[in-house]
This record gives structure tokens, C-alpha cells and sequence, in this order.
């Protein structure tokens, strides 16, 4: 059986800004007063460790989501995207708080209402959303809508946070702020940091424990090698209940380490057996296990891209994979599908990426075998009967703007 390859397109920023910019006058019969983008991210190694304080490793996608934003003199937000059939939305921020605004809408009033907690003077604005950040492929199309927002947010009301990388910590931040409290989604700030503090070219090495960041140089092509993304369309939603799970538990662990996140553990000579043996729940000895661990290939697979020996990460992809199986638990029939058909297929390692339970795997390939890779794993999936996935080819793209 030889089954369809679907690639997903990637706009060019002039695409992207045209395509917003007239969604924006369609809809307010108006001009924007600019049009700012945000990148999708993809997470090379270092998966369910931001909230923990430890160590991740994403890069910036070139697939990116389109604010065109307008400021009002009221506190009305009126809202529209082309990715959402429900039309124009209202909402008046003076309403906003956590529980009140539901889907979509609340990524982007959120981070209105997170500057203006923060002490920002922001009025209510129109904004048009287009995208072609996949949705619901753990490629983290919220961090997007969410860092989208953010900059056009600060460039029309002048904020100036966007200017430096401290500004767009901050500005990362609140991002986090609105999708926790306003979205309700219990997320970590990888995203939101690899969406506005990311370079072309590079790897984000993001310390979540005191925000700090280091820009890795990341160019597969010099070494022949590409990486295959396949979101599985085994739709995830971090709402849902299992990653807030998660987090509980390793916060739970924590508290009966007595340390204040998992990173210590990672930090402590005593090892990582010390505290294992202090857990008497097993759900709890196996969360920490992984987290401790994934931190811990975070290093090795920076100090191998800082060799020059990229082919030799595989070996740290294809443990990480397995640990967030089996330790972690969640990955899922599609994921795993992926990885165990990408690795026979000659990949040099592959894993799941993001928060797991659905969403997209990534496989290193020699860079001439995307394509046979591809279609090896939509055959796969096509053989089995479940929904074919889609493939994008990932670089590390730029930042927020």
C-alpha cells in the first residue's frame, strides 16, 4: 500500500503579513496599524522539564502565526481569525479574569490582561488571526497566538519590551501568565520563550530555573542531515487533565525531597538512586526518573552539537523517546508509531516532541531520505487505518516580530 505524503505549506513572512492584513480590513473595514508574527517550536530534547526547573533544548519553526492589530480608545477587544468558523468574537477587558473567557479568544485577551496585571497601560485593540502553525500537533500554535499578540501589543502601545531579550523574558513571562490563568492550560514556559527569545540558525538551551538562555548553533544541512517532523493528527490538548496531572505529581515528589523543583535533584552529588529511594510512591519514582534524566541529556546532546558530532545524538533521541513512554507515560499508539517506523527506516533517532498524549514526533535523517522516510511512515500509518499524518522538514527559524 502506497499512500498519499501530505506536506504542510509554510508562508512566506509577506504571505503571511498579506494574508492577515487583508483578513484585518475585510472583517473592521479598516487598516491595521502593522502586522507582527510569532513561530511555532519544536523541542529538540528536554520534554516536561520546564516546570521543573530544568534544562530544554527547542528550535523556532518557520511556520508561523499573523496578528494584525489595530488599538480602540475603549477596553473592547474584537477578535477574528481565520482559523475559527464562529466569526467575530467581543470581549471587554475590564471582564477579563481567570474563568471567564473560553477557546482561542483567551490566549489573546490573556496576554492583554497579563500586561495590564503587570502594570502596562494596554486599551482594548481589533486583531485578525491567520496561521499556518498546525493546530493540535504539539508544535505549540498558543505559545504562537500568544507571542504574536505580545509584540503587537508592545509595538502599539509603545511598551518597548520587544527591543531586548530581558524585555521579551519578561514579555515570555506573561505569556505564561495568560495561558495558566486566563487559557487554563497548567504549561511550562519552553514555548513562550523559544516563540520570542529564539535566533535564526540556532537552538534555544533555555535554563528554566533562572530564565537564562544560550543561543546553540543548529545547521543539519552541514552535516547532510534534515529533521522530519510528523505531526501524527492524533489531536493533544494540555486542558484535558493528564499534563496537569503530571505536574502535580512531580511537584508532589519535590515537596517530599524537600526541594523546591526536580532540577535540584539533577544538581545534587548524591544522585539520582538518593532520591529515588526517599519516594515510596512508584508513579512519583518514575516521573522524577525521567526528569532527572531528560535534563541530563539536555547537556549531552548541546555538548555533541558543540563537537560538531550531530549524527551522534540519535542515541539521546531514541532514550528520551522511551523514558516519556514508558516513565512518563505519554506517548501514544501514533507517536510510537512514528519512532519505531522512522528508526527502522534508517533514521538516526527519533522521539516524540511536546507534551505527548497526541501532537508530533520528529525523526534525524540523512538528508537526502526525508522523502523515503515520509513515505515509509504514512505507508504505516495507512496499513494500521488510522488518520494520515502530515510531514514538515524543520530549521531554526527567527523570533517573534
Amino acid at each position: 500500500m502506497t499512500a498519499d505524503v501530505t506536506w504542510l505549506d509554510v508562508w512566506t513572512p509577506q504571505e503571511g503579513a498579506d494574508r492577515v492584513r487583508a483578513l484585518f480590513a475585510g472583517r473592521f473595514e479598516a487598516e491595521p496599524e502593522g502586522t507582527w508574527s510569532a513561530p511555532g517550536r519544536v523541542n529538540l530534547i528536554g520534554e516536561h522539564t520546564d516546570y521543573n526547573g530544568g534544562l530544554c533544548l527547542p528550535i523556532a519553526l518557520p511556520h508561523r502565526t499573523y496578528a494584525a492589530l489595530r488599538r480602540r480608545d475603549d477596553d473592547i477587544v474584537r477578535l477574528v481569525s481565520a482559523q475559527e468558523p464562529a466569526g467575530l468574537r467581543t470581549v471587554d477587558l475590564a471582564d477579563v479574569a481567570p474563568g471567564t473567557v473560553d477557546g482561542w479568544v483567551g490566549y489573546v485577551v490573556g496576554v492583554a490582561w497579563a500586561l495590564r496585571q503587570a502594570g502596562h497601560a494596554v486599551s482594548g485593540f481589533d486583531v485578525a488571526i491567520d496561521s499556518c502553525v498546525p493546530y493540535g500537533a504539539g508544535l505549540s500554535s498558543s505559545a504562537a497566538l500568544e507571542a504574536s499578540t505580545a509584540v503587537a501589543l508592545d509595538a502599539v502601545f509603545a511598551l518597548g519590551l520587544a527591543a531586548s531579550d530581558e524585555g521579551r523574558a519578561t514579555l515570555a513571562a506573561l505569556c505564561v501568565r495568560a495561558e495558566n490563568e486566563i487559557a487554563g492550560a497548567p504549561t511550562g514556559g519552553m514555548d513562550q520563550a523559544a516563540s520570542l527569545r529564539s535566533q535564526d540558525g540556532h537552538a534555544l538551551l533555555l535554563d528554566c530555573l533562572d530564565g537564562s538562555v544560550r543561543h546553540v548553533p543548529f545547521d543539519l544541512a552541514a552535516h547532510d542531515l534534515a529533521l522530519l517532523v510528523v505531526d501524527t493528527r492524533a489531536e493533544h490538548a494540555l486542558v484535558d487533565g493528564q499534563y496537569a496531572a503530571r505536574r502535580a505529581s512531580c511537584e508532589a515528589a519535590a515537596a517530599r525531597l524537600g526541594v523546591g523543583t526536580l532540577r535540584e535533584v539533577s544538581d545534587d552529588p548524591r544522585g539520582l538512586e538518593w532520591a529515588l529511594d526517599k519516594l515510596d510512591d512508584e508513579v512519583q519514582v518514575r516521573r522524577v526518573r525521567h526528569v532527572v534524566n531528560e535534563i541530563d541529556r539536555v547537556t549531552w546532546f548541546v555538548a555533541l552539537l558543540d563537537a560538531g558530532e550531530v549524527g551522534l545524538v540519535g542515541t539521546l533521541m531514541n532514550a528520551s523517546h522511551a523514558s516519556l513512554r514508558d516513565d512518563y507515560e505519554v506517548s501514544c499508539r501514533e507517536l510510537d508509531l512514528v519512532v519505531d517506523t522512522a528508526r527502522a527506516a534508517g533514521a538516526v533517532g527519533a522521539r516524540m516532541t511536546g507534551g505527548g498524549f497526541g501532537g508530533s514526533a520528529i525523526a534525524l535523517v540523512a538528508a537526502d531520505e526525508v522523502d523515503r522516510v515520509a513515505q515509509t511512515v504514512a505507508d504505516a500509518f495507512a496499513e494500521q487505518g488510522l488518520r494520515a499524518p502530515a510531514f514538515l522538514v524543520a530549521t531554526a527559524a527567527g523570533p517573534a516580530a
